[in-house]
């Protein structure tokens, strides 16, 4: 059986989004893309950590980490990453408006989850077989998860400025106890695994 894993990217301050997601600015218009410039733009020099993210055998995320809308989902919307995401098995979306799953290309599957995050972790848990889970964000879904003791590896990629406001890692979870395992740093970014 594999482990629960989470990656999040996140300011300095703590931050993985600021305030006023919308389609424009999916972390915030203070955020912009800085949070993520590292995977985007330099790629190629932080593929392992690339891969590790998008190398689970299921995924979990939040609502808002699938859509900027809070209302019912919109029919239409697949997604901010086109026909094809980058995770390529299922993904199990927390949110309290139910959907048909909607399968892309590359193996991609979202399925909506109504029922709160113990029943996406048993579907997560059944689709990933021995193969390890991700949480993928955002950071409230990652807090219910971490308050919850689920998370067995956090992956976190601090990028060197700060937020100052927005939807912090770590808010409202109780004392956890972790070992840093591993700790890479460029220019872009710090990459730290901790472990429970």
């Amino acid at each position: 059986m594999g482990i629960v894993k989470a990656d999040m990217a996140v300011s300095l301050d703590g931050y993985s989004a600021g305030h006023d997601q919308t389609l424009e600015h999916p972390f915030g218009p203070l955020a912009g893309e800085r949070l993520h410039t590292w995977m985007f733009e330099y790629g190629d020099k932080h593929k392992a950590e690339v891969d590790a993210i998008v190398g689970a055998g299921a995924y979990i995320m939040g609502r808002n980490m699938f859509s900027p809308g809070r209302g019912p989902l919109d029919p239409e919307w697949k997604g901010w990453w086109g026909d094809n995401p980058p995770y390529h098995g299922p993904v199990f979306v927390l949110t309290h408006h139910a959907r048909d799953p909607i399968p892309m290309d590359g193996g991609t599957t979202f399925h909506f989850v109504t029922e709160g995050l113990e029943s996406a972790m048993e579907q997560a848990l059944a689709a990933a077989g021995d193969n390890d889970i991700s949480i993928t964000g955002g950071a409230t879904t990652l807090n219910e998860y971490l308050a919850a003791g689920y998370v067995d590896e956090l992956r976190l990629h601090i990028v060197p400025f700060t937020l100052g406001s927005g939807t912090r890692v770590f808010d409202g979870v109780p004392p956890i106890e972790f070992s840093s395992t591993t700790v890479r740093h460029t220019p872009e970014v710090t990459h730290m695994t901790l472990r429970r």
